[in-house]
């Protein structure tokens, strides 16, 4: 008689962080297609090949997909934001992360969506997901410190103009650069009302090509 042994914890582990991997990239699947709020389980469900009940045996609700799916999020959007830079002057800096950030946000609508907007009523990411956006939200403090800029509210200042930008590019020209184009312009203006060191600006930076991209 052939024993039946159990399956090892790690592989039972191993096994189920599979499963909600295809379960989450199956949900960007229909909000990439549909928008943030058209996200339905039983759709979700079609589209992993699974039943409905097979995703509640790996999520409790909606929401925790959107919490897997937001830490999935900040983890790229991490990654994105402490990649090297090809410029050392933190001025420049400075500018550069801009560029990157909103290459970054109006690749993905449903992604910037999730991240920096409520889209989604009664969602709150938890600890562990928004993790990843702290700890970048302390990489842009370190930036801008290192040209003496430390003041609390500047920060807000920062990132409120750099979400705006955003906004305006995505709501008003997908897929353009009308706003893109006044990046190094808003740059040397927040420098020359923060920066202690008086209002010198950052020196121009070459002018990128960028191929016109649809809409996210």
């Amino acid at each position: 008689m052939v024993q039946e042994t159990a399956e090892p914890p790690d592989w039972r582990e191993s096994r189920r962080r599979s499963a909600q991997s295809v379960i989450v990239q199956a949900a960007w699947s229909v909000v990439h297609e549909d928008g943030l709020a058209a996200l339905s389980l039983r759709d979700l469900a079609r589209r992993a090949g699974i039943t409905t009940p097979t995703v509640y045996a790996y999520f409790a609700s909606k929401n925790d997909i959107y919490d897997a799916m937001f830490c999935e999020a900040a983890e790229q959007f991490e990654l994105s934001a402490t990649a090297p830079y090809d410029v050392d002057d933190p001025r420049q800096v400075l500018v550069a992360s801009v560029h990157r950030f909103v290459d970054f946000c109006t690749s993905d609508l449903a992604r910037y969506q999730l991240l920096f907007q409520r889209a989604i009523p009664g969602f709150e990411p938890s600890a562990a997901s928004y993790a990843p956006a702290v700890r970048t939200l302390a990489r842009v403090q370190d930036q801008l410190a290192a040209i003496g800029i430390a003041d609390g509210k500047y920060v807000d200042m920062w990132t409120a103009w750099t979400t705006g930008l955003v906004d305006q590019q995505i709501a008003n020209d997908p897929g353009g650069d009308r706003w893109i184009r006044l990046i190094e312009d808003f740059v040397a203006m927040f420098l020359a009302h923060c920066s202690p060191a008086g209002p010198r600006a950052p020196d121009p930076a070459p002018r990128r090509t960028r191929p016109r991209r649809t809409s996210p």
